[in-house]
């Protein structure tokens, strides 16, 4: 199964008499929540799902955006009509990040059909679809989640498996070398792990992704292939779904540590590294 759709096969799916459960995650890192977006016009059908409420429990230890209570993750997706025989398409303003967070955790809890629309609303506009301010009220969906359906990482697997196997961190060079922290209690990275900048699954200036043959490419670079332990974490495990999203489509399975930098920062007694790549 493909974990990516297009703007023009999303329309073509919506057409027909059974459409994909649709799941609006607009959100900003530090911004207001993208609910006023939402209401001022969505594709057609689509009901929101707050990242920082309902894809994430609040910050703490765990990190800025830990695992959800599956208790609320449950019935966010049961009010948004998801069930488990019906197919799941999410997207969110173009950024892909809180598409994929929300793509990875129904993914995680069993989901066996979820896509993200590839370059998200914008890539929905640009092929001249509709947008609708009308919020719909689905029926309650039945899905249940069953955690463990894709691999994940603690702090301590992550840091076995940067020894390993390959660990890449999903954030901006910089942040990854230690130059600058701008959120967390202290920069650098995960000793072993091997920057890998989310931005890069994209062409420059794009919010597509780069085709599969390419993103292979670019993982194969880095060491991560399909017959390799691949780990990803980034800052608060959102960027990093979009990294495990990316090494799915370039056919490389890959575990995600969501407590990331802000849960691995956040104990003294952990080894930080700075400086450009392992050798």
């Amino acid at each position: 199964m493909n974990a990516i759709i297009t703007a023009t096969e999303l329309a073509n799916e919506l057409s027909r008499s059974t459409p994909p459960v649709l799941l609006d995650v607009r959100y900003q890192l530090g911004g207001p929540p993208g609910r006023p977006e939402y209401a001022a016009g969505h594709v057609p059908g689509a009901v929101y799902v707050d990242l920082d409420s309902e894809l994430a429990s609040p910050p703490g230890p765990a990190g800025r955006h830990p695992l959800p209570d599956l208790d609320v993750f449950a019935a966010a997706m049961r009010a948004a009509g998801v069930r488990g025989d019906r197919p799941v398409v999410v997207y969110d303003g173009g950024q892909g990040w809180a598409a994929a967070r929300a793509w990875w955790l129904l993914r995680w809890t069993g989901h066996p059909d979820v896509r993200v629309l590839d370059g998200g609303l914008a890539s929905w506009q640009a092929s001249g679809g509709a947008l609708s301010v009308e919020q719909p009220t689905p029926p309650a969906g039945d899905f249940t989640p069953l955690p463990g359906a894709l691999p994940l990482l603690t702090a301590d697997d992550a840091a076995a498996l940067a020894r390993r196997g390959v660990l890449l961190d999903a954030r901006a060079g910089e942040r990854y070398r230690g130059e600058v922290e701008p959120l967390d209690r202290v920069a650098g990275h995960i000793p072993g792990a091997v920057s890998a900048p989310t931005t890069e699954n994209v062409a420059e200036g794009d919010t597509v992704f780069r085709d599969a043959a390419d993103l292979a490419k670019r993982f194969a670079s880095l060491g991560a292939t399909p017959d390799v332990e691949v780990g990803v974490y980034c800052g608060s495990g959102v960027s990093a779904a979009h990294q495990v999203l990316a090494l799915a489509v370039a056919g490389i399975p890959a575990a995600l540590y969501v407590g990331s930098w802000s849960e691995w920062s956040s104990d003294p007694s952990r080894p930080v590294a700075t400086g450009p790549q392992p050798g």
